[in-house]
Parts: C-alpha cells; structure tokens; sequence
C-alpha cells in the first residue's frame, strides 16, 4: 500500500523473515507504549518465535528504506480478528495517522504508560502526541485505567469471612448477575456495551470473556450472604499469559457494604491456590470503589492504560 499522502511513504505488513528486525528499528526512546524488551509478556516477537504476534498483523510505514512509524495488533492464538491494537510508535506524526488510516484491520487500542505518567513532561508529550495521532486517524478516547500486578511480597490478604461462594453451572443463571452488576456500572467498558445494547449485552460480553480465557470455566464463583441473598461474581481466571483477576462485580442492591473487596479477596486466594505466583488486575481511574479495594488487599499500580475505541466504535 502506498500513502496518498506522498509517493515517498510506502506502509506494508512485514514477513515473518524480517519481522522482528524491521519492526524494532524505528528509533523511539520507549518513554510510553510497550517495551520492546521485556520477555516474556511484553517483548515483540511471532508466534513462529514463541511470541503472540503474526507478521501480517504487523504493520510498518517506510520512507526511503527507514521505518517512521509501526503498528503491531493483537489477538489470542484461536482468534480469527484482533482483539487489540498493541503497538502504536512513530517518529513522523503524518506517517502515524496514514499507518492507521490505510491498515486493514480496526481494534481498541490500549496506550501503556507508566504510574505518574502526567508528572513527567517527556511521557506527558509522548502520551499525547500517540493519543491525538490515533485520533486523528479515527479512534475515540474511553477511559483512563490502573493496571495493578500482584505477587507474594504484596501479601495475601485474609478473607473476611461475610461470604459465601458457590460455583454455578448454568451460564442463564450466571448471566442474570452481571445483568444486574451493569445496570448500575461504573466500568466504561461496560457502559459502552450498555448504551449498543443494554445490560444484557454487556453480561453476554463478560460471558464471552470467560469463555475465551483458557482457565476453566468451573473457577467461576458466586456470591451469596450467610442468608442467601445474592452479592455478585468473582471470576478468577488465567488469560494467554497470567493468572488475572477475570471479573469482579457486585449487584446493584448490594452496594455499599464493601464487598467488592470481599470479592476481591477471594478472587486473590483462589488463584493463589491455583498455583498463581503473580495476578495481573486492572479498573478505570474513575470506579473509587474498586481502585481503594484492590489498594487495601496490597495490589500496587504498576501501570496505567489510555483505552480508545476503534473507528466505528465496538464490535
């Protein structure tokens, strides 16, 4: 493909031969984004390299030989359409917005950055200069989320004991509590699905999830107070690379007690029983709630993420 832009800029997707090379040679000083050296979660390299990413997928814009911006997207190893837009650098803004625009494939992208990002004027400028190039080229700004890593040396927080968790076999049955999870939410995720098309398909969305996760579906818990009334879910579960904190939610006649913190715990002790030595976790800036519960059981924020929704909006 060539940009109509001007005939010097050539954009293609690269061979598995020279993937890795041609990809990493773009000069960029790695202040935000993924780094390009950070194995085994981070670090770019295909699937024929033991990586997660397909040269096809993977996207570069050339002048004169030289790569000036690159873009790499993301899916699991059974997905037929990518789930993410991973990578995203450039060292010519103009380049940046052709590389998106003439692509052949659309999805969120998700811009990491480091805790503080906004106290340091150089990650400050990087971050903004990738979030205006993106949407120039047709994405949308959604949320600003905390991305927490939990291990051993953060402690394992103790159960409460207020209580009580039963696994459920029945996905309608299941599907009834993030129905009533996302009547009220504060997940801008979730309020995307919500507004497309109700609170039902927002359940069915987290349903979805738990099904792609490669963790058994069986991990999944409800909760239940000592007298039988309904809390919420807690789904531990394990995604292509980490044991993750899946799903947690309280419906909406539950709040205010604290027990998405309850949740939480129990979501933590269960994939450490599962043989978890790290827990990956994340919920937007704004879900107060939430963000002082995982703060409380030890989950330090390790990143934050700049989540921006695709031209023509969610699947």
């Amino acid at each position: 493909m060539t940009s109509d832009m001007t005939s010097e800029l050539v954009i293609r997707a690269l061979a598995e031969d020279e993937a890795r090379t041609v990809f990493t040679s773009l000069s960029d000083p790695g202040l935000v984004g993924r780094p390009l050296a950070d194995p085994p979660f981070n670090a770019y390299q295909t699937r024929a390299a033991g990586g997660e990413y397909r040269p096809d997928w993977t996207f570069v814009a050339e002048r004169d030989g030289a790569v000036v911006a690159r873009a790499a997207f993301w899916a699991g190893p059974g997905d037929d359409e990518p789930l993410a837009l991973d990578w995203f650098d450039f060292t010519d803004r103009a380049a940046g917005v052709a590389l998106l625009r003439e692509v052949p494939l659309r999805a969120d992208y998700e811009l990491l950055l480091p805790p503080g990002w906004r106290d340091s004027p150089a990650v400050r400028e990087a971050a903004r200069a990738r979030v205006e190039t993106a949407t120039e080229a047709g994405w949308t700004p959604l949320v600003e989320r905390y991305r927490y890593l939990w291990t051993p040396r953060c402690g394992l927080p103790e159960r409460t004991g207020r209580l009580v968790l039963r696994p459920e076999p029945d996905d309608e049955v299941v599907l009834d509590v993030p129905r009533g999870v996302h009547g009220d939410t504060l997940d801008q995720h979730a309020g995307r699905a919500v507004e497309k098309g109700g609170a039902d398909l927002a359940a069915r969305e987290e349903m979805d999830f738990f099904r792609w996760c490669p963790s058994p579906r069986a991990w999944l818990r409800l909760a239940y107070t000592p007298g039988g009334g309904l809390v919420g879910i807690q789904v531990p579960a394990e995604n292509t690379t980490t044991p993750v904190v899946g799903f947690i939610g309280v419906v909406s006649e539950q709040r205010g007690h604290g027990y998405a913190y309850d949740l939480l715990v129990e979501c933590t002790r269960d994939l450490v029983d599962h043989g978890a030595r790290r827990i990956a976790a994340a919920t937007d800036v704004g879900n107060v709630p939430m963000a002082k519960g995982f703060a409380r059981a030890g989950y330090p924020v390790t990143q934050h993420r700049f989540c921006m929704t695709r031209p023509g909006g969610a699947a």
